[in-house]
């Protein structure tokens, strides 16, 4: 038997992204001119979402992802912005920060006013309100898969280095086939995959890997 739920066409059901699954094409509005999230098809791309335009906490949040723009560009990643304003009040409040605080902003940014790419992206979190998104990050890769979500209150701002170690991470992976340990900074050794049989669990300790034990191996790339 189906219920009103089943078609999800109520406010109350918010889509969330799934990790390894495609992350939801959109079409939208931007400070920049239209765009559509297939035209980054080959890019790694960072959307972050603000609560609003003209806050204190989201003005130093720009400011700072303004600041690692270039070294994201450096590693083939379009930074893109989101939140519930008027295009009108996104260039207005980008204006103000470059007049008044010297930082010029050089991404694109979503005026999701009827909330669109928003709820694709489960930015509206009842708990936080309803009327405002959630601070969010998605990191989508070349191929337009969802690689990884975090999300934060309104309250307390980005850790924004973490947005560069994050991608440099993932592109480490993806080109050496390994993973990153706790607390990996670009250049500290990385995790070899464990071994999947006892033969290759005998091969290991002649491999060269600094090991800890047989399934925790290091190396360096």
């Amino acid at each position: 038997m189906s219920t009103e739920n089943d078609n999800c066409e109520c406010e109350e059901c918010i889509s969330m992204p799934v990790l390894g699954e495609p992350a939801p094409d959109f079409e939208a509005v931007t400070t920049q001119g239209p765009i559509k999230l297939s035209d980054f098809k080959g890019k790694w791309v960072v959307l972050f979402s603000h609560p609003a335009d003209f806050t204190p906490v989201c003005t130093t949040e720009f400011m700072a992802f303004a600041k690692i723009y270039d070294e994201l560009q450096k590693m083939n990643t379009q930074l893109i912005g989101l939140s519930i304003d008027s295009v009108h009040s996104h260039l207005a409040w980008i204006k103000n920060i470059k007049e008044k605080m010297g930082v010029e902003i050089p991404f694109p940014v979503i005026a999701d006013l009827n909330m669109n790419v928003a709820k694709l992206y489960g930015m509206i979190q009842k708990g936080m309100g309803t009327t405002s998104a959630v601070r969010a990050v998605f990191f989508i890769d070349p191929e337009g898969k969802m690689r990884a979500m975090i999300y934060y209150p309104q309250s307390n701002g980005r850790y924004i280095p973490e947005v560069i170690r994050i991608i440099k991470a993932f592109q480490t992976s993806d080109e050496y086939g390994v993973a990153t340990p706790a607390n990996w900074q670009p250049g500290d050794k990385v995790i070899v995959p464990p071994p999947a049989t006892q033969k290759e669990v005998e091969k290991r300790p002649t491999e060269g890997y600094e090991c800890k034990e047989w399934y925790l191996c290091f190396k360096g790339v």
